[in-house]
């Protein structure tokens, strides 16, 4: 039955400014009307207080924590100057995030009553009604407008009426009962055959711009683009009925079908069917949010994403055919095909989403959409792809941890929405990933392809001492001090003149930036260095165009970055680089005939410069240039006392290390520029940095 329309998310543009604040406090007392009326299914004290499955807290903590969530962002963004309850804002903040299945979490809190939290909740609403009274609205609304951060927590709260909702569905059927605002379909028949919908190679254009008049999740924001080729997909979702063959041949118990995590889980859990189905006798029940009822064969089945590739993996095995999950890009394929558009703002939506018709699934044959049935709506559809960021994501200020711990490869997209998705959840951009053990309003379809899925890099470097490089290389500027290896190579490309620039090595690269730099004007570029790790960060540029990285910002906080070779204009020259490890003391031959060579912070940090010093000049073309930049660090622990170019007493005198250069170098180079005194910053923490001045000879060889 078709229900009165959800309040649509607002648009964030418009000419009206009292029109839009209107529409923006209807869409908050809207939306906190609904979440309240949700916990309205709860029958008794107890169901608030017993935990729904042992992974999460009781649904107390949810129906305080929409409220919290949204005191804090109100405070960070300078809304609120002091807290409406401490005590609760401290109890409230953070929930349990279900890492692990066997992730038990024993502690005992000492919840408030249900009242306490009723009149918390409306002191904050009452917080919030204010401030929409009050604030200024200037149009349009952009990230860093404070209506903003008004928009994050109504978000914020749609995302939690899901979430609670299902939790809800998991909590024993003794504390739930049925609420006239919450009614099911009724409706039900004979499953479908499932077929494959043929679905032609096209592009794909992700990723929005701070300019999308509709708000969006940090992970929606940037690009992707990439061409899908031609693949198969189930005209259905997999219903019931069609799952139940899957569990009627011992699918659950046949490892080969189940991936490592997934058998995992499987033997942990002993699932033997989906999570939502309840054996009575000889009959199955479904379990839907307030009531069992009969099992609706053509509903489509909700499982983690565990159950749904080992569901694929069995089909795959039977066919002899790639059969797998869609990746999120064949999903856009199938939405664009089905020539589907976001939810009408003022009619009831193409599907079953957004509370337009049912407070649960209905028939996978209910909701044509071009070919297809369900891409919207219906049930969430797991897919293959780990959640990962776009070129060009950015994390918001005041909710710098909704995507980030999620880029962990272990978090799977789901795609289309649920009957119960609203606001940002139903729209084409939304991301929401979950650990693939998680339940949600979720089932799957699948695909027949001829190519394994395509994963992209989720992955931050965590390791201090890379991530520093990485900033160091390709990060920003501190104390107004110019990027060291972009101002070496500037200060190389200069020394060249006329000469030939053909072929140029960048001998102790490190992370490689320089390398890329000298790629803008030599036709070919090595960069070696001996650690397999710091060039890894060069090699994950030319191959994905973008590094990912973290930064300790204070304690156990740290920042999130991201750098592209586009964005610092280096994307053209990265088809000229190569990368190698190797010893600078010991390279292989075929490391010669270069027009440059430029080291780095090198000699210092060898075990035997001189054994590179003395046969350099080889490795050089005649007339060929030698930059060397070096702190000068002599330190034992790298170099042997013995083995120091420079930096002690030599018969009683003062041996600097550009004496030493002077002596090793003398007989195959000139000096033609220097020394000069380059500096370098690099950023350890906010608040600490290291300021070192690195001496720059440049040489030529003569002979």
């Amino acid at each position: 039955m078709q229900q009165q329309l959800s309040q649509r998310t607002p648009l964030l543009t418009g000419d009206d400014a009292a029109a839009k604040r209107r529409e923006i406090r209807a869409y908050f007392h809207a939306t906190s009307d609904r979440y309240e009326r949700l916990f309205e299914t709860l029958r008794g004290d107890d169901a608030y207080y017993k935990n729904p499955i042992p992974l999460r807290h009781p649904l107390i903590f949810y129906l305080g924590h929409t409220s919290t969530f949204f005191t804090n962002k109100l405070l960070l963004a300078g809304l609120l100057k002091e807290r409406i309850n401490p005590r609760m804002e401290s109890m409230f903040a953070v929930g349990v995030d279900e890492m692990s299945w066997d992730d038990l979490n024993t502690t005992h809190y000492d919840w408030p009553s249900i009242e306490e939290v009723r009149a918390y909740r409306n002191s904050v609403r009452n917080a919030v009604d204010q401030l929409i009274g009050e604030i200024p609205l200037t149009l349009p609304i952009g990230w860093n407008s404070p209506w903003w951060t008004i928009l994050m927590g109504i978000e914020h709260e749609l995302i939690h009426l899901e979430t609670s909702s299902v939790l809800i569905r998991q909590h024993a059927l003794e504390y739930i009962k049925p609420h006239s605002d919450w009614e099911p379909c009724r409706k039900s028949g004979s499953a479908p055959q499932n077929q494959f919908v043929t679905v032609p190679a096209g592009t794909v254009h992700l990723g929005k711009s701070k300019t999308d008049p509709i708000y969006g999740w940090d992970n929606e924001y940037g690009r992707h683009i990439v061409e899908v080729p031609i693949f198969q997909a189930s005209r259905y979702l997999v219903s019931n009925q069609e799952f139940l063959a899957f569990v009627q041949a011992n699918g659950y118990a046949m490892e080969d079908y189940w991936e490592e995590e997934g058998r995992a889980w499987q033997n942990h859990i002993h699932a033997e069917h989906p999570t939502f189905w309840v054996k009575q006798g000889s009959k199955w029940q479904l379990r839907l949010m307030t009531e069992e009822v009969p099992m609706p064969w053509d509903w489509p089945v909700e499982v983690n994403y565990h159950e749904a590739k080992a569901f694929c993996n069995w089909k795959a095995a039977a066919s002899g055919q790639l059969v797998r999950l869609p990746t999120e890009d064949e999903w856009y394929r199938l939405y664009d095909v089905a020539g589907l558009s976001e939810v009408p703002r003022t009619t009831a939506a193409a599907g079953n989403i957004h509370l337009d018709y049912f407070a649960s699934s209905c028939p996978v044959t209910e909701f044509p959409q071009g070919g297809f049935f369900d891409v919207v709506g219906n049930a969430w559809q797991w897919t293959e792809t780990p959640v990962y960021p776009f070129e060009g994501f950015e994390i918001h200020p005041h909710y710098d941890d909704f995507t980030t711990p999620t880029f962990d490869d272990r978090h799977n997209l789901i795609k289309g929405g649920s009957w119960i998705s609203c606001g940002n959840e139903s729209l084409k951009s939304a991301r929401y990933a979950f650990r693939r053990h998680f339940f949600q309003h979720a089932g799957f379809r699948y695909v027949i392809a001829t190519t394994p899925a395509v994963q992209y890099g989720s992955h931050y470097e965590t390791d201090k001492l890379l991530s520093e490089y990485a900033e160091f290389h390709y990060g920003d500027t501190y104390f107004g001090v110019p990027n060291f290896p972009a101002a070496l190579a500037e200060l190389a490309i200069a020394a060249m003149g006329d000469k030939p620039a053909h072929k140029a090595l960048d001998l102790g690269c490190a992370s490689g930036r320089a390398t890329f730099e000298l790629a803008r004007y030599f036709d070919h570029v090595t960069g070696i260095d001996f650690s397999a790790r710091f060039i890894g960060q060069g090699v994950q540029l030319v191959q994905q165009g973008v590094l990912r990285y973290t930064l300790t910002d204070e304690g156990e906080l740290v920042l999130y970055k991201e750098r592209s070779l586009t964005g610092l204009g280096l994307e053209n020259v990265k088809h000229k680089i190569e990368f190698y490890q190797g010893d600078a003391c010991n390279l292989k031959p075929l490391f010669s005939g270069y027009d440059l060579i430029l080291a780095a912070n090198l000699i210092d940090r060898l075990y035997d410069p001189a054994k590179l010093l003395t046969t350099i000049h080889s490795r050089l073309n005649p007339g060929g240039i030698l930059l060397i930049a070096s702190p000068y660090t002599w330190l034992k622990e790298h170099t042997k006392r013995e083995s120091w170019v420079g930096g002690f007493k030599r018969d009683g005198e003062s041996f600097g290390t550009l004496d030493g250069l002077k002596e090793i170098l003398g007989s195959h180079f000139k000096l033609i520029h220097g020394p000069q005194e380059v500096p370098f910053v690099i950023r350890e923490t906010r608040h600490k940095f290291q300021h070192t001045l690195s001496e720059v000879t440049i040489w030529e060889r003569i002979t």
